[in-house]
């Protein structure tokens, strides 16, 4: 089984390049952040055509994520992340899928830091810890897959000072990730990366894709019962440079049969 997460920064815009790669990928099952369409607006229609089916959280000109299963219709378990009943952003979906639950992550960016954009990234990181304790605690076989917008250490980011100052590589930032994964997660591109400057964000600006000046922001954790059914894990790195690509790349998994 395949699984992969992909920040398509804006699905109707790059929809032919979400497209075009499902046929060329060929994944099980995609995970889908920055949508940046309300729930009205989501292409269905084109995805079922894909082979696709998808459940999603929308929200007009920011956020949304999906879930999308060509082995069986996703199965809703959650539409919003615990713990702020007053967080309105459309930042989480859960679904069960083919036996394995599934959740498509879009953390906040948090900047500026300092400040309450920062804050709210350390607090619904912290929500998601929570959570991923009780679904831990379910005996579920869980893929937690998404953009983090955290680059966890000096390796998922290019040798640069600046972003010294960015939400995406402060210590407290990292410090969430770390204490999210704890000894409870995996985090499978780097399990089987362990060494290597693998990025999945390339920024528009300042030709940092042609520099290869990336990081690595997008990770899919697996539960302690899926690490011996982890086979693969990469990037398709060729993605982000086609014409009208998003800023990200796609991450994906490869899972052995239960």
């Amino acid at each position: 089984m395949k699984i992969a997460t992909f920040n398509i920064n804006g699905v109707n815009k790059r929809l032919p390049n979400l497209i075009a790669w499902l046929e060329v990928a060929e994944p099980d099952i995609v995970c889908l952040q920055e949508l940046k369409a309300e729930q009205g607006a989501f292409p269905q229609e084109a995805i079922a055509q894909a082979g696709y089916d998808a459940v999603w959280s929308g929200q007009k000109s920011w956020n949304g994520v999906a879930v999308l299963s060509r082995v069986g219709a996703p199965v809703v378990t959650r539409r919003s992340l615990p713990g702020d009943p007053a967080d309105q952003q459309a930042r989480y979906i859960e679904a069960a899928v083919s036996g394995i639950l599934i959740a498509s992550i879009y953390a906040p960016n948090g900047n500026p830091q300092p400040g309450p954009k920062f804050d709210y990234k350390l607090a619904w990181l912290a929500r998601l810890k929570k959570h991923a304790t009780e679904l831990r605690k379910s005996g579920a076989p869980v893929v937690l897959a998404g953009d983090y917008n955290v680059a966890p250490t000096d390796l998922d980011i290019y040798p640069t000072k600046s972003w010294d100052d960015d939400a995406l590589i402060q210590p407290e930032s990292r410090a969430a990730y770390r204490s999210l994964i704890g000894r409870s997660w995996l985090d499978a591109l780097r399990h089987c990366h362990p060494d290597e400057r693998i990025y999945t964000f390339w920024h528009y600006k300042r030709m940092r894709w042609p520099r290869d000046a990336g990081l690595r922001l997008d990770h899919l954790l697996l539960s302690r019962n899926l690490r011996e059914r982890l086979e693969d894990a990469g990037v398709d790195r060729a993605v982000r440079g086609l014409e009208g690509a998003s800023d990200h790349a796609p991450v994906w998994i490869r899972l052995s049969p239960p």
